[in-house]
C-alpha cells in the first residue's frame, strides 16, 4: 500500500499515564466477562481499520492462537518507532505502555477514526498476561514484549523487511478476566460487519485451536450495498438492488442504503466512523425526516395520496425498510462513554440534504420499484389507522367498565415503578400460586392462559385486537410501538415465567418477541428478565434442597454425599409451575433475596433481529436450519 499521509512520532501526542486500568477495567472495556474479552480484539482491529480510513492499508488478518491468545496483523504504515520528545523513549512503547497516546488527539496521523479515546493499545496491554508487538517499517523489522502492561525488552530490530505494518500478539491476563476463551462466532459476526462497511477492506479470520480450525476471508465490493442485502438474504425483497445513495461535505462522508422487503420490521443500522450507534443520533434523525418528506411528497404529486387524504406517517414509510447509514467525520461527538448516540448537529443537515436531492432522483427514475414501495407504506398507513381505532375502542371499553386495569391482574399496593415488579405467568394454576406467594407491596402477578399472537407475523393493528396481548400491554401502561412511553411504565422488572417445557419456551419467545417488536425501550433500560424457577426438589428426611438443572442436581447430591440409588432419597420432578406450592414458588422464584432470574439485554441488535426473524418469521426454511444447527445443544426436550 502507498502511504497516503505523512506518519511519525511528532503525530503521537500525550495526555496522560497508564495507572488505573488493572484497577477498574470496567472503566475501558465494559466488563470483565466475555463481553470484555472479546473488546480487547475489538480495540487492536479498530487501529489496524483507522489505518485502512487513512489510506494506509487494505488487509487485516486476525488470529485466534491455540493457546487462546490473539494475532493481529495489518499491512499499515507500522506504528512509529522513534523517540518520541515528549516522553525520551520509542514512540511504539509510548502507544502501548501510556493511557491516552495515540495519533488521533490532533496530530496529523489520521483524518478519520473511530477510536476516538485512543486507549486502546495501552488497555490491551495492561490487561494481557503477555503483548509482543512486531513493527516493519523503514525496512527493518522491530519487537518489543510487555507483560501486564510493564516493558520486559527494550527495542530491538529482529530483521528486515519490504513490506511495512504491524503484528501484535496478546494474551489476556487470567487474574483480570472471567472467561478467556474467544468466541469464533461473536469474532466473525464483528469483523463480517467492518469488511461491510469498508468496502475494499481484507479482514481474515483464522481459529487455530484444534477443536476449531476456521478460517474464512471477508470481503466485499459492494460494501453497504452486500451488507443490504446480506441482512435481507432470508426476507422476500421489494426491489433489486438496493438503493444507494452518497455524498460528502466540509471532510464528512455519508453513505446509505435501503431496500424494502415484504415483513413489517423497520431496522435500520446507524454507523459513525465504523462504530454502531445502537440510540441512533442526528445521522437517524435527519434520515428518518427526510424520507417522510420525500416519500410523502412524491406520493403528493403522483396522485398516491389524494388531495384531502393525511400524509403519510414516519412508521408508514419505514415498515419493511432494511437500512445503513454510514458515516465518517473527523470529530465525533457522542453521547456517553459508550458511543450509543451520535450528536454532531452538522450531520443531521448533510444526511437530510443528501436524501432529499438523491432519494427523490431515485424515485422519479425508477417509477415501478416506487410504486411497489408506495402500495406497502399505503397498507401500512391504513393498519395504522385500523390499530388508532381498535386502540381508542379499547379505551373506551376501559372506561365503561370503570377501571383501566385488566381484571386478572393482582396489582401490587406500592405505586413508584423503580420498586415495582410484575410476574407474567403462564396459566390460572401457577397464577393462582404465585398470588399466594408473593410479596403484596412490590410484586404484581399476570396470569396469562394459552398463547398469544405472534407479532413477527401481524402489524400492530392486530395487536391492539389479540386479548392475550392485550392485557400486558394495559398491565404496564406504556403503550406500544411509536406510542410507547417509557416514562409511564408501571413496574420497572417485567419478569416472564413460563413452565420449563417445550409450550413454557414458545410462550416466553412469543413474549419475548412481543416486547423485541413493540416494548424495545424496556430491554434497552434493564427492565425486562426471565425466571428461573427449579426442576427438582430433593428430600433426604428432614434436609432438603431445590436444583434448577440435571447439573446442578448432580453436583449437589454429591456435595452432600448423598446417593441417587438411596431408597430414603425422594427426587421431585416439577412438570410445570402450577405443580409448586405458594411457599415453595416464592423461596426459590420470587424472593429477590434468593431467586435467580436473566436479564433480558440487547448485546447485538443485527443478531437479534436475525434470530427473530428465522424463529418466528413466515419462512420456514431459516427456522429449519436453526433447529437443524442448534439440535446437537438440545437437552430435556419436553419436561
Amino acid at each position: 500500500m502507498e502511504n497516503a499521509n505523512h506518519y511519525n512520532e511528532n503525530d503521537i501526542q500525550v495526555l496522560e499515564g497508564l495507572e488505573a486500568v488493572r484497577k477498574r477495567p470496567g472503566m475501558y472495556i465494559g466488563s470483565t466477562s466475555a463481553r470484555g474479552l472479546h473488546h480487547l480484539v475489538y480495540e487492536i482491529v479498530d487501529n489496524s481499520i483507522d489505518e485502512a480510513l487513512a489510506g494506509r492499508c487494505n488487509m487485516v488478518k486476525v488470529i485466534v492462537n491455540s493457546d487462546n491468545s490473539i494475532t493481529v496483523e495489518d499491512n499499515g504504515a507500522g506504528i512509529p518507532v522513534g523517540i518520541h520528545k515528549q516522553m525520551g523513549i520509542p514512540t511504539v512503547e509510548v502507544v502501548h505502555t501510556v493511557l491516552h497516546a495515540g495519533g488521533k488527539f490532533g496530530g496529523g496521523g489520521y483524518h478519520v477514526s473511530g477510536g476516538l479515546h485512543g486507549v486502546g493499545a495501552s488497555v490491551v496491554n495492561a490487561l494481557s498476561e503477555f503483548l509482543e508487538v512486531e513493527v516493519s517499517r523503514d525496512g527493518k523489522i522491530y519487537y518489543q514484549r510487555y507483560e501486564r502492561g510493564k516493558t520486559v525488552t527494550e527495542l530491538k530490530i529482529i530483521g528486515e523487511s519490504t513490506h511495512t505494518g504491524t503484528k501484535t500478539t496478546f494474551k489476556p491476563d487470567g487474574k483480570i478476566f472471567e472467561v478467556l476463551e474467544f468466541d469464533y462466532n461473536v469474532l466473525l459476526t464483528r469483523f463480517r460487519e467492518m469488511a461491510f462497511l469498508n468496502r475494499g477492506i481484507k479482514i481474515i479470520l483464522i481459529d487455530n485451536r484444534p477443536e476449531q480450525s476456521e478460517e474464512v476471508t471477508l470481503y466485499y465490493e459492494g460494501g453497504i450495498i452486500s451488507y443490504v442485502e446480506y441482512l435481507n438474504r432470508k426476507e422476500t425483497v421489494l426491489h433489486q438492488p438496493p438503493i444507494y445513495i452518497s455524498g460528502e461535505k466540509d471532510g464528512s462522508s455519508v453513505e446509505i442504503s435501503m431496500q424494502y422487503n415484504d415483513s413489517y420490521v423497520e431496522n435500520i443500522y446507524c454507523y459513525a466512523n465504523n462504530i454502531i450507534n445502537n440510540e441512533g443520533g442526528t445521522h437517524l434523525t435527519g434520515f428518518r425526516s427526510a424520507l417522510t418528506k420525500v416519500f410523502n411528497d412524491y406520493a403528493r404529486k403522483y396522485n398516491f395520496i389524494k388531495e384531502n387524504d393525511k400524509n403519510l406517517a414516519g412508521e408508514d414509510v419505514r415498515e419493511g425498510l432494511t437500512a445503513i447509514i454510514s458515516v465518517k467525520l473527523e470529530n465525533p461527538q457522542f453521547e456517553g462513554q459508550t458511543k450509543e448516540k451520535l450528536g454532531n448537529s452538522e450531520i443531521r443537515t448533510l444526511v437530510e440534504g443528501i436524501v432529499n436531492d438523491k432519494l427523490t432522483s431515485f424515485l422519479e427514475e425508477n417509477p415501478s420499484i416506487s410504486k411497489l414501495i408506495f402500495e406497502k407504506c399505503l397498507t401500512a398507513a391504513r393498519a395504522r389507522e385500523a390499530a388508532k381505532k381498535a386502540r381508542e375502542m379499547t379505551r373506551r371499553k376501559s372506561a365503561l367498565e370503570g377501571t383501566s386495569l385488566p381484571g386478572k391482574l393482582s396489582d401490587c399496593s406500592e405505586r413508584d415503578p423503580a420498586i415495582c415488579e410484575i410476574y407474567i405467568v403462564e396459566g390460572d394454576s401457577a397464577g393462582g400460586s404465585a398470588k399466594m406467594g408473593r410479596q403484596r407491596e412490590t410484586q404484581a402477578i399476570l396470569p396469562l392462559w394459552g398463547k398469544m399472537l405472534n407479532v413477527e407475523k401481524s402489524r400492530i393493528d392486530k395487536v391492539y385486537g389479540n386479548e392475550k396481548l392485550l392485557p400486558v400491554i394495559t398491565a404496564l401502561g406504556a403503550n406500544v410501538g411509536p406510542d410507547f412511553d417509557i416514562e409511564k411504565l408501571r413496574y420497572h422488572k417485567i419478569i416472564i415465567m413460563a413452565d420449563a417445557d417445550v409450550d413454557g419456551s414458545h410462550i416466553r419467545m412469543l413474549l419475548l418477541t412481543f416486547f423485541y417488536r413493540y416494548m424495545r425501550p424496556l430491554i434497552e433500560h434493564g427492565y425486562l428478565y426471565i425466571a428461573q424457577p427449579p426442576l427438582y426438589k430433593v428430600e433426604k428426611g428432614k434436609e432438603f434442597f431445590y436444583a434448577f438443572d440435571d447439573d446442578e442436581l448432580d453436583i449437589k447430591v454429591q456435595e452432600k454425599g448423598w446417593s441417587r440409588q438411596d431408597k430414603n432419597l425422594t427426587i421431585q420432578r416439577f412438570k410445570g409451575l402450577g405443580e409448586m406450592k405458594p411457599e415453595q414458588l416464592w423461596d426459590t422464584t420470587m424472593n429477590p433475596a434468593t431467586r435467580i432470574m436473566l436479564k433480558v439485554h440487547l448485546e447485538d441488535a443485527v443478531i437479534a433481529n436475525e434470530i427473530f426473524s428465522d424463529l418466528m418469521g413466515e419462512k420456514v426454511e431459516p427456522r429449519k436450519e436453526f433447529i437443524q444447527e442448534n439440535a446437537k445443544f438440545v437437552q430435556n426436550l419436553d419436561i
